[in-house]
Protein backbone atom coordinates (compact mmCIF):
# COMPACT_ATOMS: atom_id res chain seq x y z
CA UNK A 1 0.00 0.00 0.00
CA UNK A 2 1.01 3.40 -0.33
CA UNK A 3 2.46 5.78 2.38
CA UNK A 4 -0.95 7.37 3.76
CA UNK A 5 -1.96 10.94 4.28
CA UNK A 6 -3.80 10.43 6.75
CA UNK A 7 -2.81 11.85 10.19
CA UNK A 8 -6.02 9.80 12.04
CA UNK A 9 -4.78 6.41 10.78
CA UNK A 10 -8.21 4.67 12.14
CA UNK A 11 -9.04 3.17 8.96
CA UNK A 12 -6.06 1.40 8.21
CA UNK A 13 -5.20 0.59 11.26
CA UNK A 14 -8.98 -1.61 10.72
CA UNK A 15 -8.81 -3.12 7.21
CA UNK A 16 -9.18 -6.65 7.19
CA UNK A 17 -5.67 -8.78 6.73
CA UNK A 18 -4.79 -8.65 3.16
CA UNK A 19 -5.35 -12.19 2.10
CA UNK A 20 -8.98 -11.89 3.05
CA UNK A 21 -9.15 -8.91 0.16
CA UNK A 22 -10.88 -9.75 -3.00
CA UNK A 23 -8.81 -9.73 -5.97
CA UNK A 24 -8.83 -6.31 -7.23
CA UNK A 25 -7.99 -6.07 -10.87
CA UNK A 26 -7.06 -2.62 -12.69
CA UNK A 27 -5.40 -4.38 -15.93
CA UNK A 28 -7.96 -1.62 -18.15
CA UNK A 29 -5.46 1.26 -19.50
CA UNK A 30 -7.89 3.43 -17.77
CA UNK A 31 -8.04 2.14 -14.39
CA UNK A 32 -4.14 2.54 -14.06
CA UNK A 33 -4.37 5.45 -11.30
CA UNK A 34 -1.41 7.09 -9.76
CA UNK A 35 -0.25 6.51 -6.77
CA UNK A 36 -1.64 9.24 -5.01
CA UNK A 37 -5.33 10.22 -5.67
CA UNK A 38 -8.05 12.16 -4.38
CA UNK A 39 -11.66 11.22 -5.78
CA UNK A 40 -12.79 14.87 -5.24
CA UNK A 41 -9.61 16.24 -7.23
CA UNK A 42 -10.33 13.87 -10.10
CA UNK A 43 -14.23 14.75 -9.72
CA UNK A 44 -14.55 17.89 -9.55
CA UNK A 45 -11.42 20.08 -9.72
CA UNK A 46 -10.12 18.36 -13.24
CA UNK A 47 -13.74 18.80 -14.51
CA UNK A 48 -12.59 22.86 -14.57
CA UNK A 49 -9.62 21.94 -16.15
CA UNK A 50 -11.60 19.66 -18.74
CA UNK A 51 -13.84 22.60 -19.99
CA UNK A 52 -16.67 21.93 -17.66
CA UNK A 53 -16.85 25.09 -15.45
CA UNK A 54 -20.00 26.86 -16.60
CA UNK A 55 -21.38 23.72 -17.39
CA UNK A 56 -24.61 22.78 -15.29
CA UNK A 57 -23.57 20.39 -12.23
CA UNK A 58 -26.22 20.50 -9.83
CA UNK A 59 -30.08 21.56 -10.25
CA UNK A 60 -32.65 21.18 -6.90
CA UNK A 61 -36.73 21.39 -7.63
CA UNK A 62 -36.57 25.10 -5.77
CA UNK A 63 -34.63 26.55 -9.15
CA UNK A 64 -31.39 26.48 -7.74
CA UNK A 65 -29.10 25.40 -10.61
CA UNK A 66 -24.94 25.17 -9.76
CA UNK A 67 -22.33 24.66 -12.46
CA UNK A 68 -19.42 22.77 -11.91
CA UNK A 69 -17.34 25.96 -10.93
CA UNK A 70 -20.19 26.71 -8.06
CA UNK A 71 -20.16 23.88 -6.52
CA UNK A 72 -16.53 23.63 -6.68
CA UNK A 73 -16.39 26.92 -4.54
CA UNK A 74 -18.90 25.70 -2.23
CA UNK A 75 -16.96 22.67 -1.80
CA UNK A 76 -13.58 24.44 -1.05
CA UNK A 77 -15.64 26.87 1.27
CA UNK A 78 -17.04 24.12 3.30
CA UNK A 79 -13.45 22.23 3.80
CA UNK A 80 -11.75 25.46 4.56
CA UNK A 81 -14.68 25.64 7.50
CA UNK A 82 -14.10 21.76 8.17
CA UNK A 83 -9.83 22.58 8.47
CA UNK A 84 -9.75 25.81 10.18
CA UNK A 85 -13.30 25.65 12.36
CA UNK A 86 -13.92 22.28 13.13
CA UNK A 87 -10.05 20.95 13.38
CA UNK A 88 -11.47 18.20 11.04
CA UNK A 89 -7.75 16.60 9.70
CA UNK A 90 -7.08 13.81 7.33
CA UNK A 91 -8.32 10.37 8.26
CA UNK A 92 -10.91 12.09 10.67
CA UNK A 93 -14.50 10.15 10.08
CA UNK A 94 -17.32 13.34 9.22
CA UNK A 95 -20.87 11.77 9.50
CA UNK A 96 -22.93 13.21 6.88
CA UNK A 97 -26.44 13.14 7.53
CA UNK A 98 -29.20 15.11 5.46
CA UNK A 99 -31.65 14.27 2.31
CA UNK A 100 -30.26 14.77 -1.42
CA UNK A 101 -29.27 18.13 -1.60
CA UNK A 102 -26.81 20.14 -3.11
CA UNK A 103 -25.24 21.27 -0.07
CA UNK A 104 -24.77 17.82 1.20
CA UNK A 105 -23.18 16.97 -1.99
CA UNK A 106 -20.70 19.93 -1.83
CA UNK A 107 -20.08 18.44 1.97
CA UNK A 108 -19.53 15.30 0.32
CA UNK A 109 -16.51 16.55 -1.82
CA UNK A 110 -15.60 18.95 0.76
CA UNK A 111 -14.94 15.93 3.48
CA UNK A 112 -12.61 14.49 0.53
CA UNK A 113 -10.99 17.29 0.11
CA UNK A 114 -9.90 17.43 3.60
CA UNK A 115 -8.26 14.07 3.35
CA UNK A 116 -10.98 13.15 6.15
CA UNK A 117 -13.30 10.22 5.14
CA UNK A 118 -17.28 10.49 4.45
CA UNK A 119 -19.50 8.32 6.56
CA UNK A 120 -22.72 8.56 4.82
CA UNK A 121 -26.12 8.06 6.73
CA UNK A 122 -29.54 7.18 5.60
CA UNK A 123 -32.13 10.22 6.81
CA UNK A 124 -34.45 7.59 7.98
CA UNK A 125 -31.69 6.30 11.06
CA UNK A 126 -32.89 6.80 14.57
CA UNK A 127 -30.50 7.45 17.25
CA UNK A 128 -29.61 4.09 17.87
CA UNK A 129 -28.74 2.76 14.56
CA UNK A 130 -26.49 6.50 14.62
CA UNK A 131 -24.87 5.54 17.60
CA UNK A 132 -23.74 2.38 16.07
CA UNK A 133 -21.98 3.61 13.21
CA UNK A 134 -20.61 6.66 15.72
CA UNK A 135 -19.34 3.94 17.57
CA UNK A 136 -17.95 1.59 14.97
CA UNK A 137 -16.47 4.42 12.57
CA UNK A 138 -15.37 6.52 16.07
CA UNK A 139 -16.42 9.32 14.01
CA UNK A 140 -15.23 12.54 14.93
CA UNK A 141 -17.17 14.82 13.56
CA UNK A 142 -20.84 15.40 11.75
CA UNK A 143 -22.93 17.79 9.22
CA UNK A 144 -26.41 17.25 9.66
CA UNK A 145 -28.98 18.90 7.90
CA UNK A 146 -30.71 20.84 11.08
CA UNK A 147 -34.51 19.90 10.13
CA UNK A 148 -33.12 16.31 11.36
CA UNK A 149 -31.40 17.27 14.24
CA UNK A 150 -33.30 15.44 16.84
CA UNK A 151 -31.84 12.06 16.23
CA UNK A 152 -28.57 12.83 16.08
CA UNK A 153 -29.05 14.84 19.07
CA UNK A 154 -30.36 12.01 21.04
CA UNK A 155 -27.28 10.00 19.54
CA UNK A 156 -24.67 12.63 20.91
CA UNK A 157 -26.00 11.80 24.74
CA UNK A 158 -23.57 8.35 24.12
CA UNK A 159 -21.08 9.74 22.18
CA UNK A 160 -20.16 13.00 24.20
CA UNK A 161 -17.04 13.70 21.95
CA UNK A 162 -18.67 14.47 18.38
CA UNK A 163 -18.61 17.70 16.82
CA UNK A 164 -21.49 18.70 15.24
CA UNK A 165 -22.22 21.38 12.86
CA UNK A 166 -25.35 22.14 11.58
CA UNK A 167 -26.28 23.19 8.03
CA UNK A 168 -29.32 23.82 6.08
CA UNK A 169 -29.66 26.40 8.63
CA UNK A 170 -29.26 30.59 8.99
CA UNK A 171 -27.58 29.93 12.24
CA UNK A 172 -24.84 32.00 12.99
CA UNK A 173 -22.66 29.08 13.78
CA UNK A 174 -24.13 26.78 11.25
CA UNK A 175 -22.24 25.63 8.60
CA UNK A 176 -23.02 28.07 5.94
CA UNK A 177 -22.02 30.87 7.86
CA UNK A 178 -18.39 29.41 8.65
CA UNK A 179 -17.84 28.62 5.10
CA UNK A 180 -20.03 32.11 3.33
CA UNK A 181 -16.50 33.83 4.39
CA UNK A 182 -13.96 31.55 3.17
CA UNK A 183 -11.61 31.48 0.23
CA UNK A 184 -13.16 29.92 -3.09
CA UNK A 185 -10.04 27.66 -3.54
CA UNK A 186 -8.81 25.02 -1.32
CA UNK A 187 -5.64 22.90 -1.24
CA UNK A 188 -6.76 19.81 -1.19
CA UNK A 189 -4.84 16.90 0.86
CA UNK A 190 -2.90 14.42 -1.37
CA UNK A 191 -4.01 11.50 -0.36
CA UNK A 192 -3.10 8.11 -1.23
CA UNK A 193 -5.05 6.23 -4.14
CA UNK A 194 -5.66 3.32 -1.79
CA UNK A 195 -6.49 5.94 1.66
CA UNK A 196 -9.74 5.28 2.94
CA UNK A 197 -12.46 7.85 1.53
CA UNK A 198 -16.03 6.34 2.19
CA UNK A 199 -17.01 4.18 4.74
CA UNK A 200 -20.42 3.01 3.73
CA UNK A 201 -22.64 1.17 6.28
CA UNK A 202 -24.85 -2.08 5.01
CA UNK A 203 -28.53 -2.29 5.80
CA UNK A 204 -28.25 -4.61 8.29
CA UNK A 205 -30.71 -7.10 7.10
CA UNK A 206 -28.46 -10.05 7.86
CA UNK A 207 -26.83 -8.71 11.57
CA UNK A 208 -25.32 -5.10 12.77
CA UNK A 209 -25.07 -2.80 10.31
CA UNK A 210 -21.14 -3.17 8.64
CA UNK A 211 -18.70 -0.25 7.60
CA UNK A 212 -17.22 -0.87 4.20
CA UNK A 213 -14.12 0.93 2.79
CA UNK A 214 -14.00 2.31 0.26
CA UNK A 215 -10.36 3.72 -1.26
CA UNK A 216 -10.19 6.81 -3.42
CA UNK A 217 -9.25 4.82 -6.15
CA UNK A 218 -12.17 2.44 -5.86
CA UNK A 219 -14.93 5.54 -6.57
CA UNK A 220 -13.15 5.96 -9.76
CA UNK A 221 -13.14 2.89 -10.69
CA UNK A 222 -16.82 2.71 -10.13
CA UNK A 223 -17.68 5.40 -12.10
CA UNK A 224 -14.89 4.09 -14.83
CA UNK A 225 -15.55 0.74 -15.52
CA UNK A 226 -20.24 -0.39 -15.84
CA UNK A 227 -21.45 3.63 -16.25
CA UNK A 228 -18.23 3.60 -19.15
CA UNK A 229 -19.01 0.33 -20.63
CA UNK A 230 -22.39 -0.48 -20.33
CA UNK A 231 -24.26 3.08 -19.44
CA UNK A 232 -22.31 5.07 -21.70
CA UNK A 233 -24.51 8.64 -20.72
CA UNK A 234 -23.11 11.35 -22.23
CA UNK A 235 -22.13 15.13 -20.72
CA UNK A 236 -25.41 16.43 -22.25
CA UNK A 237 -27.35 13.97 -20.15
CA UNK A 238 -29.21 14.76 -16.76
CA UNK A 239 -29.27 12.33 -13.89
CA UNK A 240 -32.09 11.48 -11.66
CA UNK A 241 -33.34 9.01 -9.55
CA UNK A 242 -34.73 8.10 -5.98
CA UNK A 243 -32.09 6.47 -3.91
CA UNK A 244 -30.33 8.20 -1.19
CA UNK A 245 -26.58 9.77 -1.88
CA UNK A 246 -26.30 7.66 1.54
CA UNK A 247 -27.03 4.32 -0.22
CA UNK A 248 -23.62 3.72 -2.36
CA UNK A 249 -26.31 3.38 -5.20
CA UNK A 250 -27.37 6.93 -4.86
CA UNK A 251 -23.67 8.33 -4.64
CA UNK A 252 -22.55 6.64 -7.67
CA UNK A 253 -25.52 7.26 -10.08
CA UNK A 254 -26.47 10.45 -8.82
CA UNK A 255 -23.09 12.05 -8.04
CA UNK A 256 -20.44 10.63 -9.04
CA UNK A 257 -21.35 8.95 -12.18
CA UNK A 258 -22.47 12.41 -13.76
CA UNK A 259 -19.64 14.40 -12.41
CA UNK A 260 -17.07 11.94 -13.78
CA UNK A 261 -18.72 12.73 -17.60
CA UNK A 262 -19.53 16.38 -16.55
CA UNK A 263 -23.16 15.99 -16.76
CA UNK A 264 -25.94 17.02 -14.57
CA UNK A 265 -28.13 15.53 -11.80
CA UNK A 266 -31.37 16.56 -10.12
CA UNK A 267 -31.41 16.14 -6.53
CA UNK A 268 -34.76 15.63 -5.25
CA UNK A 269 -35.42 15.80 -1.48
CA UNK A 270 -38.41 13.40 -1.46
CA UNK A 271 -38.62 11.41 -4.31
CA UNK A 272 -41.98 9.62 -4.66
CA UNK A 273 -43.40 8.75 -7.60
CA UNK A 274 -45.28 11.33 -8.37
CA UNK A 275 -42.49 13.95 -7.58
CA UNK A 276 -39.88 12.27 -9.50
CA UNK A 277 -42.33 11.51 -12.72
CA UNK A 278 -42.93 15.73 -12.05
CA UNK A 279 -38.99 16.17 -12.15
CA UNK A 280 -38.53 13.86 -15.20
CA UNK A 281 -41.77 16.26 -16.96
Amino acid sequence: MTSTAHVDTFARDNLPPREQWPDLVFDLPHLHYPARLNAADELLDRALERGFAERTAIVAPSGLRWTYAELLQQANRIAHALVEDLGVVPGNRVLLRAPNTPLIAACWFAVLKAGAIAVPTMPLLRAKELTDVIVKAEVSHALCDARLAVELDNARAACPSLTVAWCATDAADGLEALARGKPPSFDNVRTAADDTAVIAFTSGTTGKPKGTMHFHRDLLAACDCWPRAILRATADDLFIGSPPLAFTFGLGGLLLFPLRIGAATLLLERPAPEALLAAIA
